[in-house]
């Protein structure tokens, strides 16, 4: 069966990668403006030591601003599943439901970074156990009455798989350089009975790189001149032409930014998300 998804008819929605870089005061302006802005999430990602931990983060977050809050993502390796369950439900309920759980079995080279930290290094078949564990233990939490959105950041097989059973909102992860008709193919071969949000990150606006979504020293002119998923023109008229088409194309209806490119993005996101 294909995705129950509504496909071109799914309303438009965006999501901000906004890790704390700067002074605090600034950080909070941040997430003001993004809300502001009509965006729908305010996202930290899972980095340690190099910005906060997310869940403190995000609970500041929620209090700052009547926005969403979520993961982008947490990596199911660095904690066991009864502790990202435990945090992601108290989340949920201290936001009053403005939190969305974004969780992935680890990003690329994040191996080594267990073994640097002391901590197990599971296979790749674990590691998606430790997704399973983690939403088991989140909906146990929740209990019958609670249903904290989870967002499922996927690449293979069975990782869409797993997707297709237990998240609300499946992300299609990328390398920056992966050709755009490998990703549109892994979008298509996505299947559930289930009323799934589709969703994507892109991480390259012009020559902007977000910081914690790809390299510093990313391709840009590669990117566009391939037509990359990665990539988005910065002129906000021209990106909410290419995200029209994305969402026809694919069903994709959930797209996530930089926060250095949220103030650009204003307008792209007041026109597609009726602002």
């Amino acid at each position: 069966m294909t995705a129950t998804t509504s496909g071109p008819t799914r309303p438009f929605r965006f999501g901000i990668v906004a890790p704390f870089l700067s002074d605090q005061p600034t950080w909070r302006e941040q997430v003001r403006r993004i809300a502001d802005h009509g965006y729908s999430t305010v996202l930290m990602p899972d980095f340690p030591q190099l910005q906060p931990s997310p869940a403190v983060a995000l609970a500041v977050a929620a209090t700052v601003a009547d926005v969403r809050v979520g993961t982008w993502v947490y990596a199911a390796p660095l904690r066991p599943p009864w502790l990202t369950a435990w945090e992601a439900h108290s989340l949920t309920v201290l936001t009053q439901g403005r939190f969305e759980m974004g969780i992935g079995a680890g990003r690329p080279g994040i191996e080594d970074e267990l073994r640097d930290r002391g901590l197990p290094v599971p296979s790749p078949g674990q590691r998606l156990d430790l997704v399973r564990e983690t939403v088991a233990a989140l909906r146990e939490l929740d209990g019958e009455q609670g249903h904290t959105p989870v967002a499922m950041a996927v690449m293979g097989a069975k990782a869409r798989a797993l997707a297709a059973d237990i998240a609300d909102t499946v992300t299609f992860a990328m390398t920056p350089d992966e050709p755009r008709t490998a990703v549109e193919q892994r979008v298509r071969e996505f299947h559930t009975s289930r009323d799934v949000e589709l969703s994507m990150h892109i991480p390259v606006v012009g020559n902007i790189v977000s910081p914690f979504m790809a390299p510093p020293d990313t391709d840009t002119a590669a990117l566009r001149a391939a037509d990359s998923f990665a990539y988005l023109p910065p002129a906000p008229s021209a990106a909410a032409d290419e995200l029209r088409r994305r969402r026809d194309e694919t069903g994709v209806s959930y797209f996530v930014f930089g926060a250095n490119v949220a103030d650009t993005f204003a307008p792209l996101v007041a026109e597609l998300a009726g602002r």
